[in-house]
């Protein structure tokens, strides 16, 4: 039977994938693990703004209160903010309805524990196991029937912390919020408004029509445009559940996921907040990354991709900044996930300390041209392809001609037929040539 979790919850197509017979047993199951059978658990729901989020709020909430918990709804409000309101509140477990940057049709259910954290591998398992094998769980009657609570603070509570991972106010800054039409809306605006920036704001309101459609981080192009066009100092755009961020220069140019890092990193250190001198990534970071950091003396630790090895690490291990180029940053002083806003805090922080333009400060990192191409090849042979000596031979003779200014990653895609090569370096001609040789000769040796 296939795995229901992927890297980041249950997702799939509304009313299709992600029923709400499968949106009801993943409440009884998830409740049921989580609160280790407590007799009343309380349990915090949030979601994003997409249309499908009433349908599977109702059949998740009806899992939920039929073994017996207490729903705290918190209605539309940013992934993160779950994270942090179940730990701020001392509830029993977390949950987020929402795809987060997907298209519209999409949904999905996500858990946190009670300290705010992703599940592991094994406590999805329990889950997966209890609706796979049908497992009897209590069925509850009368006054132990569970209940729901609307609450009636969450998003203020949540502003409220936010406003306290920054020490100044943002008078002065012109700052542009993209919202995405999604979770944001609710709370972005308030926040940069209340800290004293002149706000000029799209896609700042929740929509379930419109969420991540021409918006968002994964489409910054009229953030972009209305940056450049009212001489804003920086520009946010968050995706849908607003873990994620991207930044846009004065000038209009995108500022990503890696090049925040590098810009945080350098200031923590600068602070000596940056703990173990270490920044956590994953392996598609941009090498540019690696060697600015490098050159300020920073170390870097590289994880496979997805947010939650970036995080497992940062925790293994006592590190304060990590996350990926996609503008998933996780800052594990504040926050036990990614988070947008505090993101975009830091960022705009940083802008009113140090004086400087977005631009000057994000060029402390040069990005270099990355080429990624798909290689077609035989299911069952996409996890050999470092079996066979040619390849092997090629990828480390590629590797030697970019003298350390360049690399080479290979990996097989987790659901498709596919091998990824993904060739970086200064001259994107030549990286290009690269990459296309690499993946003819793995279609030629593993089909």
């Amino acid at each position: 039977m296939a795995r229901l979790f992927g890297t980041d919850g249950v997702r799939g197509i509304a009313n299709k994938d992600l029923t709400p017979q499968l949106a009801f047993e993943l409440g009884r199951a998830g409740a049921y693990v989580l609160t280790e059978c407590s007799r009343r658990p309380k349990i915090l729901i949030g979601r994003d703004s997409r249309v499908s989020g009433d349908m599977l709020q109702s059949a998740l909430t009806a899992g939920l209160t039929s073994v017996g918990a207490e729903v705290i709804d918190a209605g539309i409000i940013p992934t993160p903010a779950v994270a942090y309101l179940t730990r701020f509140y001392k509830l029993d477990a977390g949950v987020v309805i929402s795809a987060s940057h997907n298209p519209v049709e999409y949904n999905g259910i996500k858990f946190f524990n009670k300290d705010g954290y992703k599940l592991p591998d094994e406590v999805e398992d329990k889950i997966e196991k209890i609706i796979n094998e049908n497992i009897d769980l209590p069925t509850p009657t009368g006054l132990d029937v569970g209940n729901v609570i609307e609450s009636k603070s969450a998003q203020r509570d949540y502003i409220e912390f936010l406003k306290s991972t920054i020490n100044c106010d943002l008078k002065g800054l012109k700052i542009v919020l993209d919202c995405a039409y999604g979770a944001s809306s609710t709370v972005a605006p308030i926040l940069f408004h209340e800290l004293g920036a002149d706000v000029i704001l799209y896609g700042s309101h929740p929509n379930g029509e419109k969420i991540n459609v021409k918006c968002g981080s994964t489409n910054p192009k009229v953030l972009q445009e209305i940056v450049a066009g009212t001489g804003a100092d920086v520009g946010f755009a968050f995706d849908g559940d607003a873990d994620r961020l991207i930044a846009v220069d004065e000038k209009g140019n995108i500022v990503d996921g890696d090049h925040i890092m590098a810009m945080c990193g350098i200031h923590l250190k600068s602070r000596g907040k940056l703990n173990k001198n270490t920044v956590v990534v994953t392996v598609m970071s941009n090498i540019g990354l690696d060697i600015a950091l490098k050159q300020n003396g920073i170390d870097v630790v590289k994880t496979k991709v997805g947010d939650r090895y970036v995080l497992e690490e940062m925790v293994r291990n006592g590190y304060s900044i990590g996350g990926e180029q996609s503008g998933h940053i996780i800052f594990l002083d504040h926050n036990t996930t990614g988070d947008g806003e505090i993101t975009a805090l830091k960022v705009a922080e940083l802008l009113v300390s140090s004086g400087k333009k977005l631009s000057e400060l994000s060029g402390v990192m040069v990005s270099y041209p990355q080429v990624l191409i798909n290689a077609k090849v035989k299911n069952e042979l996409k996890h050999k392809y470092m079996d066979d000596e040619d390849i092997a031979r090629e990828i480390n003779k590629l590797e030697k001609e970019m003298q350390g200014e360049g690399r080479v990653l290979i990996r097989p895609s987790g659901t498709e037929p596919l091998v990824r090569v993904m060739v970086e370096g200064k001259d994107q001609e030549k990286i290009e040539s690269m990459a296309k040789e690499l993946a003819s000769l793995i279609e030629k040796k593993l089909n």
